[in-house]
């Protein structure tokens, strides 16, 4: 009766171990909190991810650390397509996301006669270089 138990533990460690091992990797908690109209919560979740590298991780652990995006911007008078875009790492606690911000970049663009469409993937490449800056500055100090 032993040998059937101890296969039956063994069964269900080797279980277990499967099951983590392919785990979806750890990501950070991303809020955006941008106009609807230049950028998404996807799309925001989505440029974090890309741009997280693997020492950026171990250096800031997913479950301290979590980003704020806000994108806001439009059309003027001119019809000119002006963007502003900023990148946020704040502390955790527990789920929630604390307001003080560890590191923060801004990027700015503009785009004279610019589609909706065009003025949106401005919107995406200056939180795209937000980000890049915000990695770059925890990453060299």
């Amino acid at each position: 009766m032993k040998p059937i138990r101890s296969s039956v533990a063994l069964l269900a460690l080797l279980a277990v171990i499967a099951a983590s091992a392919h785990a979806a990797p750890p990501i950070y908690t991303v809020l955006d909190n941008s106009s609807p109209a230049l950028m998404d919560q996807a799309t925001a979740e989505r440029l974090w991810k890309e741009r997280t590298s693997a020492k950026l991780m171990r250096l800031y652990p997913v479950k301290k650390w979590g980003f704020v995006t806000e994108v806001e911007g439009g059309f003027d008078d001119a019809k000119v397509c002006v963007v502003t875009a900023r990148a946020m790492m704040l502390p955790r606690s527990g789920k929630t996301l604390v307001y003080r911000p560890a590191k923060t970049a801004t990027a700015f663009g503009t785009h004279p006669a610019a589609s909706p469409q065009q003025c949106k993937t401005l919107a995406k490449a200056k939180l795209g270089e937000a980000i890049e800056a915000v990695s770059s500055a925890l990453l060299a100090g």
